[in-house]
């Protein structure tokens, strides 16, 4: 199992540069950070752009992997999306992984003046994006029309350093969604079972992360793809037992093995950040991160 960390792109870079060189020299295989324009209870503090924040992440790190989780097409177009990623991909010496999913109904979904779009639109817009943006990043110059996006021979070139691109970690749960992770993705992400997370039980999103594993296979088993070669990650923090696995070294070893049986490969914690959900001992995080990852590697 991997661990990788969140750092929400809160910080005046004065300070973030140090957060993210942190988070390198912790051993954490990944950084990312959330794609919103705001979000929660953030929307009247310091939020800064994922895109800006990752390229001054790359140039002040060196080994760490980089990316978003997750962008979304609620102010996302595939076309000026890839550029950017793109060009993140050559600063960073290909380290970038892009995190991406349908969006919610949160601020990203009315910034830019629109109504919020149903359930059903998000899932359609989606089902168009990703296969887009494959496209844009891995063919010199595409032509596109469709029902939500266009492009008029966009051109990416020299195109990513990663071949044939940079991974897509795919965060879906339900049917539709899964056969696009399962075509398009690298990765799968998960956040458990949301119905769950006030009154469910562990045991009760435990047994919701298997069932979405297993559907997960499925999709890969109707296009003949081992769901083997895509990796399983958990977002942390939105699971019954939110506040649980950070509270010690041993109670996220046992969290990570739990979940770990489950055919999660990869997890993702929080860093820490004061008076917020994300409240969590640094002197916690970091030994989970060294410690903590030590134990389960043994």
């Amino acid at each position: 199992m991997r661990l990788s960390t969140v750092i929400l792109p809160i910080h005046r870079w004065s300070e973030g540069r140090e957060v993210w060189r942190r988070a390198e020299d912790l051993g954490f295989h990944t950084a990312y950070t959330y794609d919103h324009l705001s979000w929660r209870s953030f929307r009247d503090r310091t939020w800064f752009g994922a895109v800006p924040t990752l390229t001054a992440a790359a140039s002040a790190t060196d080994r760490i992997r980089l990316g978003t989780l997750v962008t979304s097409p609620n102010f996302r177009h595939p076309v000026t999306l890839a550029k950017d990623l793109m060009t993140l991909d050559d600063i960073s010496g290909g380290r970038v992984t892009l995190g991406v999913g349908a969006g919610t109904t949160g601020f990203d979904a009315t910034a830019l003046g629109q109504d919020p779009w149903t359930p059903r639109e998000r899932a359609d817009r989606l089902a168009e994006f990703v296969p887009l943006l494959d496209r844009l990043l891995t063919e010199p110059a595409v032509t596109y029309r469709g029902t939500y996006y266009a492009a008029d021979e966009a051109r990416n070139i020299p195109g990513c350093v990663q071949r044939p691109r940079l991974p897509f970690a795919v965060a879906v749960t339900g049917p539709r969604g899964m056969r696009l992770a399962a075509r398009h993705g690298q990765a799968w992400v998960t956040t458990g079972d949301p119905s769950l997370f006030e009154n469910g039980t562990p045991e009760q999103s435990h047994a919701a992360i298997r069932r979405q594993i297993e559907r997960l296979g499925e999709a890969c088993a109707e296009i003949g793809r081992d769901p083997g070669e895509l990796d399983k990650v958990l977002l942390t923090g939105f699971t019954p037992e939110a506040a649980r696995p950070m509270s010690s070294v041993d109670a996220f070893v046992d969290f990570a093995g739990r979940h770990a049986e489950l055919g999660i490969t990869d997890l993702v914690v929080h860093a820490p950040v004061p008076d917020s959900d994300f409240d969590t001992d640094p002197d916690v995080y970091a030994r989970i991160a060294t410690d903590g990852m030590a134990q389960l590697r043994s």
